[in-house]
């Protein structure tokens, strides 16, 4: 993939944004580049046209409020997963969305979900500390993948879609054969997780999972640094490992920001890597260069920021907001 006309992160600003009226939890931008979904505290999807922010409610899926979101790569089927433990099937290809099929997924909230490449599979993760594979088509499921010890938090497939990658609470990142089930390595990333005695709590975890276009890098964002995680003192950080030999190849920080956990994550085109971190040191999107621990670049946000996705066109971002804003951050000059 080239670097689209006018990019640069330097340049990063808020073209648009729109309120829903509820604070936001996820979001995802479809493939064809029309729309994003927002997940909200609440059982509603919202829809936002990226050309108008006409916004189209999906109701009836869910009794809770919606953690994690995916969409096919034709952009025809949504999956939405919430603290319900349901996996909700949406068809979003024509001009109305209607529900396609609910199904009781996990024992508690389901936290992560990821689409494969070529549209057919869909993955999901949560609170049981389970991941499971499912057909898009049927809604069958396929896998139970068996193995984490804490909440599962984030989901990706690898480029080729043959393989799976699931990060938990406890640091642990996992790839997964997706025509076996089986377990096929893992990856150290327990820096992200801190245990802490005093306060009787586990914190951090791989709350971000993304792979280069390449698939020859995979990065897992969280935090680090955790000196009082009830007080919410913490760093962001991001883990960078070869894909092939699964060793960590970089320790990507953020000099400052004493008060903030990295909640999602993606490559850009020139091999960057922006992440969404939010704390009391407040929301910003940090951006990191090929080859740089340090980040070169940090876009302060006027919210909490809970999530990001980048559009297909790489010239911008749609962020998530406590606020109840969509934003779209644009990585050049102008608008739009």
């Amino acid at each position: 993939m080239g670097i689209p006309t006018g990019f640069d992160p330097g340049k990063a600003h808020i073209a648009a944004q729109w309120n829903v009226g509820t604070s936001m939890v996820c979001c995802r931008v479809e493939p064809k580049g029309r729309f994003v979904y927002c997940g909200v505290q609440g059982p509603t999807i919202h829809r936002i046209a990226l050309a108008d922010g006409k916004n189209v409610p999906l109701t009836g899926g869910h009794d809770s409020w919606v953690f994690a979101l995916a969409t096919t790569p034709n952009s025809g089927t949504l999956f939405s997963g919430g603290g319900d433990g349901r996996l909700v099937a949406w068809e979003v290809g024509g001009e109305a969305p209607r529900l396609l099929r609910k199904t009781e997924a996990h024992q508690g909230w389901i936290r992560a979900l990821a689409a494969s490449p070529d549209g057919r599979l869909v993955a999901s993760g949560g609170n049981d500390r389970s991941v499971r594979i499912w057909e898009t088509a049927t809604g069958r499921r396929l896998h139970d993948l068996t193995g984490h010890e804490g909440q599962v938090y984030s989901l990706a497939f690898e480029p080729d879609g043959k393989t799976l990658l699931s990060g938990d609470l406890l640091g642990s990142l996992r790839r997964w054969d997706v025509a076996t089930g089986r377990e096929a390595g893992t990856f150290d990333a327990k820096a992200l997780h801190h245990h802490d005695a005093s306060q009787l709590v586990e914190f951090g975890g791989v709350r971000g999972l993304a792979t280069s276009v390449d698939g020859s890098l995979i990065a897992a964002g969280g935090l680090h640094k955790a000196s009082n995680p009830l007080g919410a003192v913490s760093e962001p950080l991001v883990l960078v490992f070869d894909s092939r030999n699964r060793k960590l190849v970089r320790t990507l920080t953020a000099d400052g920001i004493t008060s903030g956990v990295v909640w999602n994550l993606g490559f850009l085109a020139d091999g960057s890597i922006v992440a969404a971190s939010s704390g009391t040191s407040g929301g910003f999107l940090l951006f990191w260069k090929p080859g740089t621990d340090k980040s070169h670049h940090r876009l302060a946000l006027p919210n909490p920021v809970r999530d990001l996705h980048i559009h297909p066109d790489g010239l911008r971002i749609a962020t998530a907001h406590h606020d109840g804003y969509l934003r779209s951050i644009r990585l050049a000059s102008g608008n739009g």
